[in-house]
């Protein structure tokens, strides 16, 4: 039988971002309290996967830069990396984990033992830009199963940003690389910065990235008006696998965010992605949490994900 892989372990708890940070525990708690409540003979959770190697984060990280996250975290309380990133003790452990449970899901599904699945995991990722931390993120946990997946074969990766803020972090690992299209669907212009629809990629890599910027205020029409582009642009690529960068702080009721997508607009966006993954990369499909910071819309919309994703199968 298929099965959607939710991974997921507590220590991600232990990444302690201090008293008033939106990228707070409370996020997971919030989501696995009402994803314990699904029943559905479809969906496994993982909770027995390994932190990364420094090796592999290093498919995309420096690994001076990674050395230092762990040096840093392992010989201090608390600090911050930047001015909007947090991190203490333990924060290294969870941001390794976190790589773990996208390499995990990737040897799940290669090797058939599941369908599709999520990374239930903090900190995020899309963020992260090779040598230093940005926006909540240590390491670029979506970029890293990327590099994972083509060092196991994998020739056209696809990857999906619907996050309300651009991915710049995995937009720039990529903007050369034929091999991987990254897609964005953001408010724009917003934090940080990227993003534009003249950002299309340099060298081999023109045309492999595709931003499709959304003004502040956009609704459900307002994406769907924009799926067509990337439905053409998927036909023409056919990946072999895709990754989405799930944020849902384009709810309408995220503190940060600026848009206006009710709960049934990440079930809907699920479904379109999904579609397109039965038709060109045989339903492998991985999904990570990146942002939403309201902790009831947070856990619907991930509940709708999951069951969307569940539900395909």
């Amino acid at each position: 039988m298929a099965k959607t892989l939710i991974a997921y372990r507590p220590e991600f708890l232990l990444h302690d971002t201090g008293s008033g940070h939106p990228e707070t525990s409370k996020r997971l708690d919030s989501i696995v309290n009402q994803l314990q409540k699904l029943s559905n003979d479809h969906i496994i959770w993982e909770t027995k996967f390994k932190s990364a190697s420094q090796e592999q984060i290093s498919l995309i990280h420096d690994v001076r830069y990674v050395r230092s996250v762990q040096e840093i975290c392992e010989t201090n309380k608390n600090g911050y990396f930047d001015g909007d990133t947090p991190f203490s003790s333990q924060s290294y452990f969870a941001a390794s984990l976190a790589v773990g449970a996208g390499i995990h899901i990737a040897d799940s599904i290669l090797s058939n033992q599941a369908k599709n699945g999520i990374a239930l995991v903090r900190p995020p990722g899309h963020h992260a830009e090779s040598s230093h931390a940005m926006g909540f993120c240590l390491f670029n946990n979506i970029a890293i199963t990327a590099k994972y997946l083509q060092t196991q074969g994998i020739k056209k990766i696809l990857i999906l940003d619907w996050d309300v803020h651009h991915g710049n972090g995995t937009q720039h690992q990529f903007y050369d690389d034929p091999s991987v299209y990254f897609i964005s669907l953001h408010q724009y212009p917003f934090y940080p910065g990227t993003g534009s629809s003249e950002e299309r990629g340099s060298g081999d890599g023109f045309g492999f990235t595709l931003n499709l910027p959304l003004p502040r205020n956009s609704n459900e029409l307002d994406y769907w008006k924009v799926w067509p582009l990337v439905q053409k642009e998927m036909e023409i690529f056919q990946p072999e696998f895709i990754l989405v960068s799930a944020g849902f702080d384009a709810h309408k009721a995220d503190p940060l965010g600026g848009m206006n997508l009710e709960t049934r607009a990440f079930s809907q966006l699920t479904q379109l992605i999904l579609k397109e993954a039965n038709l060109y990369a045989k339903g492998r499909l991985i999904s990570f949490l990146e942002g939403g910071y309201h902790f009831e819309a947070l856990a619907d919309s991930v509940t709708t994900h999951v069951e969307t994703l569940s539900d395909f199968l």
